[in-house]
């Protein structure tokens, strides 16, 4: 499958909001409560991923013209060596065919992941078996959900 990488910019804003909340309501609905996935819907908006934009450097992932994913990678609270990975969403209809590998391999190239000494992920429960598959591991031991129902997962480069 040929896929295009790139980095987003503000006209895919609507093409994102929409992958994202068909990703939420179809591939999380087995794990979340539907309150839960349309208040982040609704939090997620176009608005949202400009300015997440203008923070980050977040990438989209197209297929025949059509994002099929995202990702982004950030600082981790204005640290210069801890970054965090944002927003990973895969279309449905693509998942299970490479698409998050190769979106997580793209951030994992980005110079702010090459130059963290610890890069974390706030996983959701759809997501974890996925983020634990790729080496990241549950934040100082800690296996459980936090108060936004998702687990603090880390990958630690150096030591």
């Amino acid at each position: 499958m040929d896929i295009q990488v790139r980095r987003f910019e503000n006209r895919d804003a609507e093409s994102v909001t929409r992958l994202v909340a068909r990703t939420l309501r179809e591939s999380n609905r087995q794990d979340y409560a539907e309150a839960y996935i349309e208040a982040d819907v609704r939090r997620l908006s176009a608005t949202f991923f400009v300015e997440k934009a203008a923070q980050t450097h977040f990438y989209v992932f197209a297929h025949q013209a059509q994002i099929i994913g995202t990702g982004a990678i950030g600082s981790y609270w204005g640290s210069e060596t801890e970054f965090s990975l944002f927003d990973i969403f895969v279309r449905p209809d693509y998942q299970g065919q490479g698409v998050g590998r190769l979106i997580l391999e793209t951030l994992e190239s980005d110079p702010y992941f090459k130059r963290a000494e610890r890069v974390e992920i706030p996983a959701s429960i759809t997501g974890l078996a996925f983020y634990r598959h790729m080496g990241y591991d549950f934040k100082n031991g800690l296996a459980e959900l936090d108060d936004e129902q998702l687990y603090r997962l880390e990958k630690r480069r150096g030591s």
